[in-house]
């Protein structure tokens, strides 16, 4: 056990995450974002900590839990809104008002997602993503003001 030495972060795995998905390594996303889905079940409250143990996954095994790791902990708390980012690809331009989705997929453990609340300078939506077949389909559920929304594909 280290604090430093081999220890999973799951801060540090989602801002890997998001690097990944700049450069469209969606499926590298997907990993992480499963991975600390995973651990996450092994969790109490399924709270990630700050971190947990680096050992190599066993079967029918949860992962080890550092022993002083604060938990609920600010950082990994956030991780799971960048991991949804980074499989979604969210964005926002600030120029053209634009929500943007580039790329968006789910992992396999999510169907559906509902976000709701966007918000950019002309207004905000709501929408609702679902997987089909290997893609995500995108349906804007609520819309006030001019709020253009755009996915790339």
């Amino acid at each position: 056990m280290s604090y430093h030495n081999g220890s999973v972060w799951p801060h540090d795995n989602a801002l890997i995450a998001l690097g990944f998905a700049r450069y469209g390594l969606k499926s590298e996303v997907l990993k992480i974002f499963q991975g600390m889905f995973d651990a996450a079940g092994y969790m109490d409250l399924r709270r990630l900590p700050e971190l947990f143990c680096g050992f190599p996954s066993r079967r029918l095994n949860a992962p080890t839990l550092y022993p002083v790791a604060c938990s609920p902990q600010a950082w990994a708390s956030a991780s799971v809104f960048a991991l949804v980012q980074a499989s979604l690809g969210i964005g926002f331009d600030q120029g053209t008002g634009e929500i943007r989705f580039d790329q968006p997929v789910l992992p396999e453990f999510l169907d559906e997602l509902n976000i709701r609340g966007l918000q950019t300078g002309g207004g905000m939506a709501d929408v609702l993503l679902r997987r089909y077949r290997g893609d995500v389909a995108l349906n804007i559920t609520r819309r006030q003001g001019n709020v253009p929304i755009v996915v790339l594909r």
